[in-house]
Order: C-alpha cells, then structure tokens, then sequence
C-alpha cells in the first residue's frame, strides 16, 4: 500500500481482551479521555460543530457517556456523533428513521473509540430464548445514509469461555442501510464478524468499506448487502479447536438473485495467522429465507496470503447450492493464495467483463470515495 494508507500492526480481538486498556487502544497510559480536549479538533459541547452535532464521553465530558444514549437523542436526520476515546460496553442500534448520521471516533487511530459486547445467537435472552445471529450483533444499523470514522466495532464472546453454546455466531456490526460507508474503521470478532446485508430480500443497499479491517474464522464477511471493500485487509485466525483444515471462510455473500452486484473486494489483502491453506476465500450462503438467492462475489487486484487454500479456494456451504453454481470471480489477483493450480477452481473475469467490476458500476451515483 502506498504510505497514506499504512495502518497500525493489527492487534487480533484475543490481544484486545488480553492486553491493558491502553496497550489495547494505542494510548499512552493514563484514562482514554485524559487531556484538555478530549474531543480533539472536533469541537465540544460548549463549541459544538453544528447545532446536530452531540459529543459522547465515558467519563461525562460529553452530552452522554453511552453511544446509545446519544442515538437515542439524535432524533430525525443529519445528525453528527463525536465518539471520545474509550471503551464503549454497550449494544447500539440506529433504526431506519435516524437517516444520514455520522460518528467520528476523535482518536486519531480507530484502536482509540470501541464499541464492544459479548452476546452470541447462542446467548440466553432475559425474557427466553436467545439472541440469533441477528441478534447477537454489538452494533444494528438500519438507517440509510449512515457514516462512520475511526472507529472499532468488535464482539468478544469466545467458543472457549462457553463450550455448551451451540449458536456460535457473534456478530460485531450488522449493517442494513442503503449508502452505508465506514472509513479507517475495525471489525474484530470470530464467526460471522461483518454482516453486511439490506432490509429486505427485495432492497439493494449498496455500502463501501474503505482502508478497513476484519478479523474472523467463519463466515466472518456475509450477507446480501451490495458491498465494496477498497484498501482493506481481511485477517484470518488461528483456531484451537479444530486439528485440521478448513478452520474456516473470509466471505459469505448470500446476494438476491435479482441483484446484479454482490461483494466487491478490490486493493485489498487477506493475511492470517493459520497454518497455510487453512481457509477458504469463500462459500456461498442461501439461507432457508431466500432459496433463490444466487450469491454474488469478486475479488480483484488483492494480495490473498498462504492461509488461503490455492488449490480449492471455494467450498459449499450446502451441497444443494454447489459453488460453481454462484456468481464467483477473480481478477487480476497476487500472492500464493492467488496461485493458479486447478483452473477449474479459480473462476476468472476477462479484461472486459472486468470492467463492469468496479466502484463505480457498484455505488451508482452514490461516491463516498470523493471527498466533499
């Protein structure tokens, strides 16, 4: 990547739990929102931004001390979130009515403002039940419009801390909305991370992912959503409880057949602690909700590292909906994942048709790569 776009060594979601708070966020030592601006060149509330502009602060510096709280006063549309930095424990929903919101994490790294909790599908409700994928999510968001800067949104639920669980799915952001875009932001969980979907079978939102980051094992990049990943790096994790390959698949995309554009994955990379070979690059995902679905995704231009399976990067989810059924490409890729050895195996985009892979044709008339 060219100098602008270096980020920070990643730190995996287990040195998240394990590490001090400060080591975790890249702060010097000291309480996160020490210094006389803790909302750095982003105003305050006593010279805020705009009049739709609230401060959040975990220690009340700021208008609320909980992300929720401020959602929740944010009524209406264009409203702006000035996130201090901090560990934020807390499940955040926006829904559909809170249109073309912004949060801006005022750290000037995204380790610095973290929005994080523990419920997997798994997870027993209070009133019954449990939680489902959907769920389980830390962080819901179903408004169109929404932006969000510099900021981590994770699940720390483990396998390992709950081994009668069976509904491992743990989900760090589930987001829905139509014009969606996160910049220089991090998505840390195990299975099913980044679920990145619309509001129903029938809408196609688009979203991009710009200079992002997402760690999982399964599924951790799925949905029906019409999502564009661009300078992002994707890390696999290493899993303790299995003993043989596959551990596990980078992307999911479970795309309505009637929508022409599924995951885009362009200038990225896909790096990982596990053994060589040890996941695939994808699965397709028909849910029982929509058996039509043909799922939908390209991978272009990206470094894929030796965690990636060379010879057989793809794999069923379900033998009914073989793979090479789905809308599965490549183009153009580098890196020993990449690695042509069954040509059957590795779908390719020509020149031509990869010109119909790109940004652009995704996001329509919608650019949140343009700066204003």
């Amino acid at each position: 990547m060219p100098s602008h776009d270096r980020v920070l060594p990643p730190l995996s979601r287990r040195g998240f739990l394990t590490a001090g708070t400060a080591a975790a966020l890249a702060l010097a030592p000291g309480p996160a929102w020490a210094g006389p601006r803790p909302f750095g060149r982003y105003g305050s509330p006593t010279a805020r931004l705009t009049p739709k502009t609230l401060y959040v602060h975990p220690a009340g510096r700021g208008d609320f001390t909980s992300v929720q709280a401020a959602v929740t006063a944010a009524s209406g549309s264009g409203w702006t979130l000035v996130v201090a930095p901090g560990t934020y424990r807390e499940t955040v929903a926006v829904d559909a009515t809170r249109t073309d919101m912004t949060w801006i994490g005022a750290g000037d790294d995204p380790r610095a403002v973290v929005i994080v909790y523990d419920n997997a599908a798994g997870t027993p409700k209070p009133g019954g039940g449990t939680y489902g994928t959907t769920g389980s999510a830390t962080t819901l968001v179903q408004a169109d419009g929404f932006t969000a800067h510099r900021i981590t949104f994770a699940n720390d639920w483990l396998r390992a801390d709950h081994p009668g669980v069976s509904g491992t799915q743990a989900v760090a952001i589930k987001v829905q909305g139509d014009r969606s875009a996160f910049h220089h932001c991090r998505f840390l969980g195990h299975q099913d991370t980044l679920y990145a979907d619309s509001m129903a079978l029938g809408v196609f939102a688009r979203q991009y992912f710009a200079h992002c980051y997402a760690e999982g094992d399964v599924d951790f990049v799925f949905g029906r959503g019409a999502a564009v990943f661009e300078h992002c790096h994707f890390r696999t994790l290493t899993r303790t409880d299995l003993s043989s390959a596959p551990y596990g698949f980078v992307f999911a995309p479970s795309t309505a057949r009637a929508n022409p554009r599924g995951y885009l994955v362009t200038r990225c990379r896909v790096t990982g602690e596990a053994p060589d070979a040890y996941y695939k690059l994808a699965r397709p995902w028909v849910p029982s909700s929509d058996p039509t679905a043909r799922p939908s995704l390209t991978v272009r231009d990206t470094h894929l590292g030796p965690g990636i399976d060379a010879v057989a990067p793809y794999a069923n989810m379900s033998d009914s909906f073989p793979w090479q059924d789905q809308r599965f490409a490549e183009y153009r890729n580098t890196g020993p994942g990449a690695v042509v050895t069954v040509p059957e195996n590795r779908p390719r985009l020509t020149a031509t048709e990869a010109e119909s892979h790109t940004r652009g044709a995704y996001l329509g008339d919608w650019r949140p790569y343009e700066r204003p």
